[in-house]
């Protein structure tokens, strides 16, 4: 008997002490052989992850209160552990949409739409290509966007519930071929085809749009949301909003890209304005104004009697060059107030000098705002020089000549940087404006 209790005794310690050896050597050891967060080795063997990942939790609640003194490692290891979780939950949540939308861009104010506020990239790049296409995710809708000449209404599958179609009603040859358009889509409408549909309509520069109406779904037609460019009285931020006209994609104005020479380079002219003038026009007394100052000499002005729609390449460099190489752009009124030049000149970082006066026509005073013209930009804090009269240039020129470069440096910086917030928030307003109506809609 007491021979048995010996052996159990001994045996007791002889386990103690195995146990003893086993922790020990697990605590003074057994960390080091962990290789570094950030260490290549770490990196690759991802089969490692899993069982460190279950010992440092393991180490955290045993050694929680203890000085640890390979707790840098350790800390760099919960860093690359949460890094990891945090791209693979990005990963899993990467593509999940709730809502898909397909742009039909029949206008070139599309290009504008998707290249410069969506920021998308079109397949083939090659401007003069029969069909071009691309996609993007915003917020929780996933985006294709088709465009060319090649889109035809019944010459292409329409796979899609929600659609926005873009289109030109400037004038009567336009609205002809944008209410062909809509007759195709309403018959889709009609045939289950498609659920819903927008439109972002160019609208006519006098905003006479009533061929439109009866296309709207207020007035018992299908069309739920309409984006209108220039100051419609129809905007009422409900169902009607305003849409900005963006720079001239139909004469190939590119994105431009923000280099360090455009904010930081000495501009050789302190304004500039290449376009047409058109008799007994504001733009006739502004030509007036420059040059019985001398001012047209300080500024880069060339001016034409007829417009033209299309650009050469050697037009087109000189107008970028203009806008570049000048501290201000000179935006007198056409047709209507709001004008292409406004946003190219943002696009170099040339202040606009706008001409703040309503045109003829029905602009302005809508339900939503009123001393119209420009109100989506005035809304949107837009940093630019108003005047009511080109009688005021001369001490807008005066007052430029005493501005020293870093001051203009800071003025670009902020043009610049708000004109990419305005696009950013456009893209966000645009999309949950859809979100909004179409995902309600359906779960209704």
């Amino acid at each position: 008997m007491r021979l048995t209790r010996k052996r159990l005794c001994s045996f007791l310690i002889a386990l103690y002490c195995l146990f003893s050896l086993y922790a020990a050597y697990h605590v003074f050891f057994g960390r080091r052989r962990q290789a570094p967060a950030g260490s290549p080795r770490g990196l690759r063997k991802g089969a490692v992850a899993p069982a460190r990942e279950r010992r440092g939790r393991e180490q955290f609640t045993l050694e929680s209160e203890e000085w640890n003194p390979w707790e840098g490692d350790e800390k760099n290891e919960q860093q690359y552990r949460f890094k990891t979780s945090l791209q693979v939950l990005n990963k899993s949540t990467k593509g999940k949409t709730d809502l898909s939308v397909q742009i039909w861009g029949k206008a070139a104010i599309g290009l504008y739409l998707w290249e410069h506020i969506f920021e998308g990239l079109l397949d083939p790049s090659d401007v003069t290509a029969q069909w071009r296409e691309g996609k993007s995710i915003v917020g929780r809708t996933q985006y294709s966007f088709i465009t060319g000449p090649a889109v035809i209404p019944g010459y292409f599958s329409v796979d899609v519930n929600n659609v926005v179609l873009i289109l030109n009603g400037r004038e009567k040859a336009k609205i002809f071929y944008a209410t062909q358009w809509l007759l195709y889509a309403q018959n889709l409408v009609q045939i289950q085809k498609l659920q819903h549909l927008a439109v972002v309509l160019l609208g006519n520069e006098h905003c006479n749009n009533e061929w439109i109406n009866p296309f709207l779904k207020r007035n018992g037609g299908f069309v739920e949301l309409l984006f209108i460019i220039y100051d419609s009285p129809w905007i009422n931020d409900v169902d009607v909003f305003q849409w900005p006209l963006g720079v001239a994609t139909y004469r190939n104005f590119p994105v431009v890209e923000a280099s360090w020479s455009m904010l930081h380079d000495e501009r050789p002219y302190l304004c500039n304005f290449l376009g047409t003038i058109y008799e007994n026009s504001s733009r006739q007394a502004l030509m007036n104004i420059l040059k019985k100052d001398g001012n047209d000499k300080l500024c880069w002005v060339s001016a034409r009697e007829h417009w033209q729609p299309q650009e050469t390449n050697e037009s087109l460099k000189n107008y970028q060059d203009a806008l570049l190489q000048s501290d201000l752009t000179l935006c007198p009124v056409g047709v209507n107030t709001e004008c292409y030049r406004i946003y190219e000149a943002c696009s170099y970082g040339s202040i606009p000098v706008v001409e703040d006066v309503m045109t003829a026509g029905s602009c302005g005073n809508t339900s939503v705002h009123h001393s119209a013209p420009l109100q989506l930009l005035k809304s949107m804090g837009a940093p630019f020089i108003f005047i009511k009269n080109w009688k005021e240039l001369p001490a807008v020129l005066e007052k430029e000549k005493t501005i020293i470069l870093q001051e203009k440096i800071e003025r670009r910086k902020m043009l610049l940087q708000w004109y990419q917030h305005f696009k950013a928030e456009l893209k966000m307003k645009f999309s949950n404006i859809l979100e909004s109506s179409f995902l309600m809609k359906n779960k209704s």
